[in-house]
């Protein structure tokens, strides 16, 4: 008996976002499902960013400073998408669910894709033309 209650109290304190782990995605659907597309989403433009990452460092392997300045561009980059995403949903009290309510993770999840495809944009980029300086000569 006390383990079915240990698991309805387990059951009850999942956070939305946690559960969207286990909900099928459906834009229509509950808060849940909603976030759950989000995280599809983002979880597909993060792999898009770290193909064409690897491509990018795989093409450029033998342009040693380059593949060391990229590393350092690419490390910059996920501590400006952090910060900026902190900032984004920054609220007095610790817990930005508080402040900024159910859609939470589906508004961050959605912002964080975004900013991925953009980046994802910016390397592609590097990938089909070169280094931009190489316009200059």
């Amino acid at each position: 008996m006390q383990h079915s209650i240990m698991a309805i109290v387990v059951c009850m304190t999942i956070t939305p976002a946690l559960a969207a782990d286990f909900a099928a995605c459906d834009p229509g659907g509950t808060q849940i499902e909603m976030t759950a597309c989000a995280v599809d989403d983002l979880d597909v433009a993060d792999r898009k960013l770290n193909e064409t990452y690897k491509a990018l460092m795989k093409k450029e392997a033998a342009n040693k400073p380059f593949v060391e300045k990229l590393r350092a561009a690419q490390k910059a980059w996920v501590a400006f998408r952090d910060a900026e995403l902190a900032a984004m949903f920054a609220c007095d009290n610790a817990d930005p669910d508080v402040c900024w309510g159910s859609m939470t993770s589906q508004c961050y999840s959605s912002y964080q894709a975004k900013m991925t495809r953009e980046r994802t944009k910016r390397l592609a980029q590097f990938l089909e033309q070169g280094q931009p300086a190489d316009e200059c000569h």
